[in-house]
């Protein structure tokens, strides 16, 4: 017991006692952790709905998902409930769209997961399938997922074409000490903190096998928010163990606007909810005084400027903002374009929270296009010659796979390629798979250009000669039908770092009749870009708004207070 202990003992010591002293908080905790919290609804008083009428700003899931709460839990007439969206297609970033003359086009891909989404799983387990008769869309999802489980070979790869082992995350005991006290840190200490800051002692953390992995999975930078870098890290700590394998990933047995949007609009359809409505909100007027109530909607069309005067009573339900926003699309000639200007939605933000205090400061997420951009490509082919060069490399069979990184790859490319046919018009001699690259502003290793100027033939070369098939360009480039570039300006603007108050709540304080949701909203504990995030919100709004006392919103499971899962992820840090 006299011996002095030297000094990496001590460090991996104080690594294992930041993280599992959580644990140990944990265990006092565990009561509560097993009889799931309730949470807590601040209600305003709306005794009937006959006569209300509410409108949502914005078609995205959120809203969606909202009007469906309405006719669930509150007996709304679905005729009373309108959808206000400027686009021609319904779903905001749940997208899925094209044809195989043309090529078809995914801007991006939603992540599901089986043991959180609380709340979506809940929604959905009450909407019925389109194409499995007597299912709801819960169980179609799930039952695809585990007839198609994920389990990837080949998660990173490097720039000669190796497949890295990475059972190991790559830490040192600098690395595991940061991590930790991150954890154990508060939120109200990380104000405008970045991921960089906190590991600027440590730089080695941005070269471990865990940073590629979980940066690519869910699209961080190190100069993105650290409170949303903490936070997923709370919320799938229990993802932190099979990381290398993204067995967590639940999937949809299409993209996600066949699998999810459809069925929700077909349901609100049976419903008669009003989707006339097809204009661009351009303002809201609120009530003088200290309450937040909304009295009229701005709308421009077609045919011109419209306003829609809301009576007592009616609700106005606001997309605060949209990280597709000024995204465009290329083809295999052409780049797509990157205008980031005036983004409509972050546009109508900051002139609703310039009226009122609380409702947020839009100027951190979109204000820095040239942080939260990265691009997206769509590969579109006759026959499956592509994909199986590419199941042959990966050993994954289409769909089984998830994510396969290019570590060394100067634009971080990653590709995904789903289980066949991934859209309902996809004929079976056609195959698709996607792609992304999170640094848009760099040249290529091979095509010596930005990516952000780069033609989807272009990044298809980029990606062929990653994979060491150069000698197969040509013969591949035979059978592509297109590849489709998307630029998205603003896709990681809700990482952006920010202070506390620069998200507004769903309901803001003093708000009468008024709601925000999207992945710009502040739900504690939550983490944004994720379907679940915009299904809560949808169901606070809700809930709060009027008044529904007899279900209660399902609680962010605190897996970071299990301390099975705590262990667990301890021991993966020591891999």
């Amino acid at each position: 017991m006299g011996k002095k202990l030297n000094k990496n003992t001590k460090n991996v010591l104080l690594a294992i006692g930041s993280i599992v002293g959580i644990a140990t908080l944990a265990t006092i905790g565990v009561k509560k952790f097993k009889e799931k919290p309730k949470v807590l609804v601040r209600s305003l008083p709306f005794p009937n709905n006959n006569d209300k009428q509410v409108y949502f700003v914005g078609g995205g899931l959120a809203s969606l998902a909202g009007a469906a709460y309405l006719i669930r839990d509150c007996n709304f007439k679905g005729e009373n409930i309108h959808i206000i969206e400027g686009m021609k297609i319904l779903g905001g970033s749940n997208d899925g769209a094209g044809d195989v003359t043309n090529g078809f086009v995914c801007r991006g891909g939603r992540m599901l997961n089986e043991e959180t989404y609380e709340n979506f799983w809940e929604l959905f387990s009450s909407i019925p399938s389109i194409d499995s008769p007597g299912m709801s869309v819960t169980e179609e999802i799930l039952n695809f997922d585990h007839l198609h489980p994920t389990h990837a070979q080949a998660r990173l790869v490097d720039k000669n074409g190796v497949i890295q082992d990475v059972t190991s995350m790559g830490f040192n005991n600098a690395d595991r000490m940061a991590l930790g006290k991150l954890m154990i840190t508060p939120e109200e200490k990380l104000d405008d903190m970045t991921i960089e800051q906190w590991f600027k002692h440590t730089p080695h953390f941005f070269t471990t096998n865990f940073w590629y992995m979980w940066q690519t999975t869910f699209a961080f930078q190190k100069w993105s928010s650290l409170f949303e870098f903490k936070r997923y890290m709370d919320r799938m700590i229990f993802e932190f163990s099979r990381i290398e394998t993204l067995e967590g990933v639940t999937r949809t047995p299409y993209n996600q606007y066949e699998s999810v949007i459809l069925p929700l609009k077909e349901y609100l359809d049976e419903f008669g909810v009003d989707f006339s409505i097809n204009a661009t909100v351009t303002d809201l007027d609120f009530k003088e005084g200290d309450e937040i109530t909304v009295t009229k909607i701005h709308i421009e069309d077609e045919s011109g400027k419209k306003v829609i005067e809301l009576n007592s009573g009616d609700v106005c339900i606001m997309t605060n903002a949209c990280m597709t926003d000024s995204a465009t699309l290329g083809d295999f000639n052409t780049p797509a374009e990157y205008n980031p200007n005036k983004p409509i939605s972050g546009e109508l933000w900051s002139k609703v929270a310039k009226k009122k205090p609380g409702l947020g400061n839009p100027e951190p997420f979109f204000g820095n296009p040239d942080q939260t951009n990265w691009e997206s490509f769509t590969v579109t082919c006759k026959g499956n010659k592509l994909l199986k060069l590419i199941e042959k490399f990966s050993t994954n069979i289409p769909g089984s796979g998830a994510l396969m990184t290019f570590k060394d790859s100067s634009w971080l490319m990653s590709i995904v390629v789903a289980a066949q046919p991934h859209f309902k018009n996809q004929p079976m001699d056609t195959t698709i798979f996607w792609g992304y690259g999170l640094y848009t502003d760099k040249v290529g290793d091979y095509v010596k250009k930005p990516m952000r100027e780069c033609s989807g033939k272009e990044m298809l070369i980029e990606l062929l000669h990653h994979l060491h098939m150069e000698d197969k360009i040509e013969e591949m480039m035979e059978d592509v039908i297109n590849v489709i570039p998307c630029m998205m300006p603003y896709i990681d603007a809700q990482f952006q770092p920010r202070k506390m108050s620069d998200r507004p709540n769903v309901v803001p304080k003093g708000s009468t009749n008024f709601a925000m949701i999207s992945q710009f909203v502040e739900i504690p504990e939550d983490m944004v870009f994720t379907e679940e995030y915009s299904v809560r919100a949808a169901k606070i709004a809700i809930y709060t708004l009027f008044n529904v006392a007899n279900k209660k919103i399902r609680p962010v499971t605190p897996y970071k207070k299990d301390p099975k899962v705590l262990l667990q992820a301890l021991k993966t840090s020591y891999r």
